[in-house]
Formats: structure tokens, C-alpha cells, sequence
């Protein structure tokens, strides 16, 4: 998931005062980081056998009585969920900048993105087990070719025909939410799982609250971990965008207010 990172580092300042400079050691300095993604993808190899033979299983909620009989697939994001982007961060971070479109889209070309743990051994066993494995990304169409080569050099499973790769724009109703190009493989494959580090990987979640945000959690609790798999990414996603209502013409200092607010200390009140 690819989302636009809203506090910036000032030129000037250390790198320790970067906002996600904490966060994008972790990911790629943390044994934790490691086992978490292989937990998930190991958790969903095991549901791979069942999810198969049970011709009601689907992880598309709106799927209709259809789908019983259409060829399985699983559906994953790319970004921190396939493809782990931390060294484009990471030149974020000693730049002190904050996200750049083109620098984000040259990043892409480089091809030089390394797997997430465990999604390389899962997708291949997916694609071993004839479940066609689809990728739907927020990355634009313009870059497609740099994404195709990045997971291919990594030896993900791509056919020699066929678009596995689903990018924003396309198609002009393939927009960032997701929700058209879900369908889009609904239609012709029976969605066995859903893979992402973002809730719009699952369900469409822009410009909703966040205790809304929990309800949907919550209403979806039967499909964690059975046919919904999220990956954990500090570094960014809708979580931070929603901290602030989605306001994105907050200044800095606003968003310091907001974030003191947030901070739960359970301190009790005299």
C-alpha cells in the first residue's frame, strides 16, 4: 500500500528527527519484523488446502453464488506487502525530505525492492498449487514495467501471458480504493485470500473515522487470519492520513496538538 507521508524532516536536522526514522530501522533491522510477515504467510500456506477443496470459500464479501465453480486465485498488495520498500525510505530519511512522486517513480524503475519474509515461499507454493496469484498495487500503470521486473527477478510467480499485475490507472475506474479492481478478479476467479499492509487492501476505508475504522475491524473479526492477511507497516499507510480527520492542509504544528491528544497515558484525572 502506497500512501503519502504528511510530517516532514526539515533540511538541517538529524536523521533520529525524522518522523519514520524509528519505524524504518525496525522494519529492516528487527528479527520481530521477520517473524511477523513469516507468521502470516506460514498461517495462510496452512488454510491453503481447505480454502481450495471448500468451493464456498471466498474472500470477497459481495461475491455472488457464482463463483463456486471459477478457478481459485489470491489477491496480495505489493508494497510492504509483497515488495519491501524501506531503502526508498531510508534515502527519505538522509535526505530529510518527505515523499516525492518522481523520486518514488524512479525508485519503482530501479527494480530493487527486497520480498517481504515469507511471501516469496507462499506465492510460489500458491502458484504450485494452481492458484493463480494476482497483484494489485496502488503503483502507477506508467511504472508497471519496473514493478513486473522487480518481481520477477525475485522469482514471484508471473505468467507469460495474462495481466497479474492490476496498477492504479490502468484503467480510468481503477482508481487508488481498490474496490473496482477487487471485483474486476471477483468476476472471473474465486478469491480465496486477501493480502495487504493497509485496510483498503480489504475494504473500502478513505475518509472514514477512525473509531468507524475499528467497527469494520471488528465486523470482519471471523476473516482474520483465515482469509484476510494484513502486514504490519509502521511507516505509513491510511492509519496516519486518519489520525487527522484526512486533513492534509493541517500545519505542523496543528498536527503536534492532534498527536498529543492521542497519546493515551492513563493518568488519572484530579
Amino acid at each position: 500500500m502506497l500512501s503519502i507521508l504528511f510530517i516532514s524532516c526539515a533540511p538541517g536536522k538529524e536523521i533520529s528527527d525524522h518522523p519514520t526514522t524509528q519505524a524504518t530501522l525496525w522494519v529492516q533491522n528487527a528479527a520481530e519484523y521477520q517473524a511477523l510477515t513469516t507468521m502470516v504467510y506460514q498461517t495462510a500456506a496452512s488454510n491453503i488446502a481447505l480454502a481450495k477443496e471448500d468451493s464456498y470459500w471466498s474472500a470477497i464479501p459481495s461475491q455472488d453464488n457464482n463463483y463456486h465453480n471459477l478457478p481459485p486465485a489470491v489477491i496480495l498488495d505489493v508494497d510492504e506487502t509483497v515488495l519491501d520498500n524501506s531503502a526508498f525510505q531510508a534515502r527519505m530519511i538522509k535526505q530529510g525530505a518527505e515523499f516525492d512522486l518522481a523520486q518514488w517513480n524512479e525508485w519503482v524503475m530501479e527494480a530493487q525492492a527486497d520480498p517481504v519474509p515469507g511471501s516469496l515461499k507462499f506465492t510460489q507454493q500458491a502458484a504450485k498449487e494452481g492458484i493463480k496469484v494476482i497483484y494489485l498495487t496502488n503503483r502507477e500503470a506508467s511504472v508497471e514495467e519496473g514493478t513486473r521486473k522487480n518481481l520477477q527477478e525475485l522469482g514471484y510467480p508471473l505468467p507469460d501471458s495474462g495481466d497479474v499485475i492490476l496498477s492504479k490507472n490502468e484503467r480510468k475506474e481503477w482508481t487508488s480504493d481498490k474496490i473496482n479492481r477487487r471485483n474486476f478478479v471477483a468476476d472471473n476467479y474465486r478469491v480465496l485470500m486477501l493480502f495487504g499492509d493497509d485496510l483498503n487492501d480489504f475494504i473500502p476505508a478513505k475518509e472514514i473515522s477512525e473509531s468507524e475504522r475499528m467497527r469494520l475491524i471488528n465486523d470482519n473479526r471471523q476473516r482474520w487470519g483465515q482469509k484476510w492477511y494484513i502486514l504490519p507497516n509502521p511507516v505509513y499507510g491510511s492509519w496516519e492520513q486518519a489520525l487527522y480527520n484526512f486533513n492534509s492542509s493541517l500545519t505542523d504544528e496543528e498536527k503536534e496538538e492532534i498527536i498529543l491528544q492521542k497519546l493515551e497515558t492513563k493518568n488519572v484525572k484530579k
